[in-house]
């Protein structure tokens, strides 16, 4: 089966990065970033990256989409973020590719929250919609932004005069009924034929900037019910989502929908729901099965460092003790390190002054191969001495190490807690 091409945009979004996190390991999937901002997470994580683009709502979006499309014989496009999914399912008949996401008139009520409400209002619980000229407003009241992602621009007003504030400042917010319960976000997928395949609810425990950052999964009928009900009154297709949150009476209602990839979908990809590859599968009219671990798990997100250097090198010399081998562990990030090197056609010198039986060692962790050559050093033996390219750097624990290296050799030196700025993640 020939690998299909797949461009994500805006690639550096969370929700590109976990796309990517999904598809990058798939042999039936090239993957493609793109992005409109020059300083994004997606240029460090994906090999086929592009910026430049002009803006979505620029004249010139879809020409350029367009350009990049036929310049990379992409066959789908997957949408990164809500504004972009709806102006391309708009654009949908001129888009030179496929489009991963569902109906345009689907795109257009999720991307409203008072659209959303109005449609499901009667149907699902949906947040009361108050007014300033309202008679009955329950202070305090959750404002947000009919048109939004995350929190940007959400605001709880616990009296009439800081309503009228934020009104004041943004008059398109919307002033709801607040919502003092947890909260959840439920992943779904909807195939070509609208059945719905999977439902699977988690908390969200800890939420930043409106992204849910730790997360586990729940069990509750009641998610599966709502999933059901949304999914048969929304022309759904593919990944999909809806949060709800628990009201002063203990009544799960509904925030928002979205009909893309949700960042945090990783925890169920890790039970074995890859939201993104089905998609994919979907969109090409295949058939697909889901088969799911049922292991507790948890999910804590973090900032993820990123590095691009101008280092050029074609000798690696790394010490054993306390480098690779810590606490009679292997150091999995070193190792990592050391099978990117042999990929790349590095050299691989392994040099240590290992008090005992270095054969036996290495043989019983298993890394006597890694090695083109093993030296292994008397106590008073400068590493330096047989260091003789210098093209070359050095790993070791040791500062003491790392600047005899430094000061004899001027090569680059590196701590293994520095290694990861020379992965290729």
């Amino acid at each position: 089966m020939t690998p299909i091409n797949v461009l994500v945009f805006p690639c550096g979004s969370e929700i590109g990065l976990e796309i990517y996190n999904s598809l990058k390991y798939s042999i039936h999937v090239s993957l493609y970033g793109a992005s409109s901002v020059a300083s994004n997470h997606g240029k460090y994580v994906y090999d086929n990256y592009c910026d430049g683009l002009p803006y979505v709502d620029s004249p010139e979006f879809i020409d350029s989409i367009n350009a990049l499309i036929a310049e990379n014989n992409i066959d789908y496009v997957f949408p990164a973020h809500d504004s972009v999914l709806l102006k391309l399912s708009d654009e949908r008949e001129k888009l030179h590719a496929g489009l991963i996401t569902s109906s345009r008139e689907t795109c257009a009520v999720c991307r409203s929250k008072k659209a959303t409400y109005e449609k499901f209002k009667g149907i699902v619980p949906v947040p009361k919609i108050s007014t300033l000229h309202s008679v009955d407003i329950e202070f305090p009241v959750f404002m947000k932004p009919d048109i939004g992602q995350g929190s940007k621009g959400t605001h709880l007003a616990s009296s009439r005069c800081e309503a009228e504030f934020y009104f004041w400042k943004d008059p398109s917010l919307l002033m709801l009924e607040y919502l003092p319960g947890k909260e959840y976000t439920v992943d779904c997928f909807s195939d070509r034929n609208r059945k719905l395949r999977f439902a699977g609810a988690r908390e969200r425990v800890r939420i930043m900037n409106g992204i849910s950052v730790d997360t586990r999964p729940v069990v509750n009928d009641t998610f599966t019910r709502l999933a059901c009900v949304i999914n048969e009154n929304l022309c759904l297709r593919g990944a999909w989502f809806f949060q709800v949150k628990e009201s002063s009476h203990g009544e799960f209602t509904l925030m928002e929908i979205a009909p893309r990839i949700a960042g945090s979908m990783g925890l169920y990809r890790s039970l074995g729901v890859n939201f993104a590859l089905l998609s994919i599968y979907d969109a090409q009219g295949l058939d697909v099965e889901i088969v799911t671990n049922n292991h507790a798990i948890e999910m804590d997100r973090a900032l993820t460092n990123r590095y691009q250097t101008n280092l050029k090198y074609e000798h690696v010399y790394i010490d054993l003790d306390d480098c690779i081998i810590k606490c009679e562990r292997v150091n999995p990030l070193v190792i990592a390190f050391l099978y990117q090197c042999m990929a790349d056609s590095i050299k691989l010198h392994l040099i240590t002054r290992h008090n005992g039986e270095l054969k036996d060692t290495l043989a019983r962790y298993r890394i006597a191969s890694l090695f083109d050559t093993i030296t292994h050093l008397c106590k008073d033996d400068l590493k330096s001495r047989y260091i003789k390219e210098s093209n070359a750097i050095f790993i070791d624990d040791s500062f003491s190490e790392r600047l005899e290296i430094k000061q004899a050799l001027r090569i680059p030196v590196f701590a293994p807690d520095a290694l990861e700025c020379l992965m290729n993640w």
